[in-house]
C-alpha cells in the first residue's frame, strides 16, 4: 500500500513517515506541492495526505485539480492546523475524504486512513469498466468478461491495477518495475508479462506505445 504525504513541517512529516513505514505502509513523503503534484503521475498512490499550506502548490489547489482532470481517483486526507468551519468546507468541496486538524495522534491517523480506504473501495469506483463487457473489481481483484471470470496471475494483475491506476497515461518500463517488482527486472521480462497479460484481454484494451511504455484508455 502506498501513500503520498505533502507535509512541509520537516519533523511532523518524519514522524508520519516513520510512524506508517512500521505498521507496513510504503511512504514518498514531499514539501512541494508541485513536486507531489508530479509524483502522483509518476507512480500509482492508494492514498494521498496532503496538508494544506505548502509551497509551490497548496494541498486544496492540488487536489483540486486532480479531481477537475477526472483521472485520479484517489482518495484524500487533508492534514492541516486550519480549523475555522470554511476551510473545513471547503477541503470536502474540494473532493476529500476527510480531514484531520493538528495536533493529532499517529494512532488516530491509522485509523482514519483505513477508513477512507474501505469507503473508497465501497464505492462503485472499485468497479472499472472497459466496455463490452469487461470489467475488473480492484477490492476483490478480479476480471471479468460478461459473466466470465478471467483467472489472472498475481503479477498480470498487479500489472492491470497500475495500468487502471494510471489511466489515460503511458506507463513506462521503469514504472513498471518500480510498483509491481520493486527491484531490477529486465525489460524483456515485463514486456513478457505484458503480452500475457494482454493475450487474455479483448484487442486494443492494453495498447503499446512504441519506445514510450503501454497505456489503458477509458
Amino acid at each position: 500500500m502506498k501513500i503520498l504525504l505533502l507535509e512541509d513541517e520537516y519533523s511532523l512529516r518524519i514522524s508520519i513517515e516513520e510512524f506508517l513505514t512500521d505498521i507496513g505502509y510504503e511512504v514518498d513523503g514531499f514539501m512541494d506541492g508541485l513536486e507531489a503534484y508530479d509524483a502522483i503521475y509518476e507512480r500509482a498512490y492508494d492514498i494521498l495526505l496532503l496538508d494544506v499550506n505548502v509551497p509551490s502548490l497548496s494541498g486544496f489547489e492540488l487536489l483540486k485539480k486532480l479531481r477537475k482532470e477526472d483521472d485520479k481517483k484517489i482518495p484524500a486526507i487533508f492534514l492541516t492546523s486550519m480549523s475555522d468551519i470554511d476551510a473545513v468546507k471547503k477541503g470536502y468541496k474540494t473532493g476529500c475524504c476527510d480531514y484531520i486538524r493538528k495536533p493529532f495522534d499517529l494512532e488516530e491517523l491509522e485509523l482514519r486512513i483505513d477508513q477512507a480506504l474501505a469507503s473508497f473501495l465501497k464505492d462503485d469506483s472499485s468497479l472499472v469498466h472497459f466496455g463490452s463487457g469487461l470489467s475488473y473489481d480492484m477490492k476483490r481483484g478480479k476480471l471479468s468478461l460478461g459473466h466470465e471470470e478471467i483467472l489472472l496471475r498475481k503479477t498480470e494483475q498487479d500489472l492491470l491495477e497500475v495500468l487502471i491506476k494510471n489511466k489515460n497515461a503511458v506507463v513506462s518500463t521503469q514504472m513498471f518495475q518500480d510498483e509491481v517488482w520493486g527491484e531490477y527486472v529486465e525489460p524483456a521480462t515485463i514486456r513478457v508479462q505484458l503480452n500475457n497479460l494482454r493475450k487474455k484481454l479483448p484487442d486494443g484494451v492494453i495498447q503499446n506505445r512504441r519506445g514510450l511504455g503501454y497505456i489503458v484508455e477509458r
